[in-house]
């Protein structure tokens, strides 16, 4: 199984005939293999998921092409959308829960590349030819009730607009690919990545010691952040690790002058945090009267779904101003920009 084919991250969308775009789906990026009777399914690290979905092995086994090699993304649907916390309630170690939930919550394959078919090995060929293979793959392959779908695609610059426009519910940005290179495994020479991203008012509630002493000293290292509930109590909802080194020091101060026994009520952190194991679980609590602008790019089950990113201190903001409705209202950022146009 090769790597895949990474993204590099960038603010515009790229403009010109070498591009092609695509939605960022919000899911679980697999490389998806059959040879005969035998189904591989890898993540992008290179974990084992077909332990995992069941549903789709047994889908792929049963598409009318006995030889090919997908690039995709696993998604559960929900309603009009994807949940990415279904999704992740899908990685769970009993197998008697796997088997349940993989009818209960059943996830969906949307097909965004092709490397093989057949007698056909595509990795090397463009994007202009790996695209139409495809697309005659999933037109003899996919049927309405399969558990595959086709990824849709454009040359439209406008259409990724809208697109990058629409994000949410499974969606999180566009996908800009070059159609001039062959499939570019392991680097990010020829795909980005444009996410939609917004902007929220959050209260300080806690910090983290960064993992090292500076000058002999623990200093902050990331915050807490939470937003008042409508019966107000204070949810925590993520956190943040961007500080300026040259910050921390006076920082460090401000935060330790307030200390409390207590603060969120919601959602409390309580162990090591669940997308990045090497951060410390111990927390320090504060009071809160901070009160901070952060970017972020998803919000899905009363958290930010990555990390987010400090834009400027709100000393005129009340920390009671900071609510879990606003969450909801933010609009789009400027990343709808286009790369040219800066």
């Amino acid at each position: 199984m090769p790597e895949v084919m990474e993204a590099r991250s960038v603010s515009a969308i790229p403009c010109g005939e070498e591009w092609q775009y695509e939605p960022k789906w919000d899911g679980f990026r697999c490389l998806l293999a059959r040879d005969g009777p035998v189904i591989a399914m890898h993540s992008k690290s290179g974990q084992d998921l077909k332990r995992y979905f069941p549903e789709i092995e047994l889908a792929a086994s049963m598409l009318p092409e006995s030889r090919f090699l997908l690039d995709g993304e696993l998604v559960v649907p929900m309603g009009d959308s994807y949940s990415f916390d279904d999704l992740l309630h899908r990685l769970h170690p009993a197998q008697s829960r796997i088997k349940k939930l993989s009818a209960a919550t059943p996830a969906l394959f949307l097909a965004f590349d092709i490397l093989s078919y057949g007698k056909r090995d595509l990795a090397d060929a463009p994007l202009t030819a790996r695209r139409p293979a495809l697309d005659d793959f999933a037109k003899r392959c996919f049927s309405d009730g399969s558990r595959f779908r086709l990824s849709p695609a454009t040359t439209d610059v406008d259409q990724a607009l809208r697109w990058l426009g629409e994000a949410g519910g499974g969606s999180d940005g566009i996908i800009a690919k070059r159609i001039d290179l062959a499939y570019q495994a392991g680097n990010r020479e020829g795909m980005q990545k444009i996410k939609r991203y917004r902007s929220a008012d959050c209260v300080i509630g806690g910090f983290r010691y960064g993992k090292n002493l500076i000058a002999g000293r623990k200093l902050a290292g990331s915050l807490l952040l939470g937003v008042y509930g409508p019966s107000g109590d204070l949810h925590h909802v993520g956190f943040s690790s961007g500080i300026k080194m040259a910050d921390k020091p006076a920082l460090t101060d401000q935060l330790e002058a307030i200390k409390a026994p207590q603060s969120f009520t919601v959602n409390v952190p309580g162990g090591p945090s669940r997308w990045q194991h090497d951060r410390p679980s111990e927390w320090q609590p504060v009071k809160p009267k901070y009160v901070v602008e952060v970017s972020y790019d998803h919000f899905t089950g009363g958290r930010f779904r990555h990390g987010t990113s400090i834009l400027r201190w709100r000393p005129d903001k009340k920390p009671k101003q900071c609510s879990l409705d606003q969450l909801e209202q933010q609009a789009v950022a400027p990343a709808l920009l286009l790369a040219g146009n800066l």
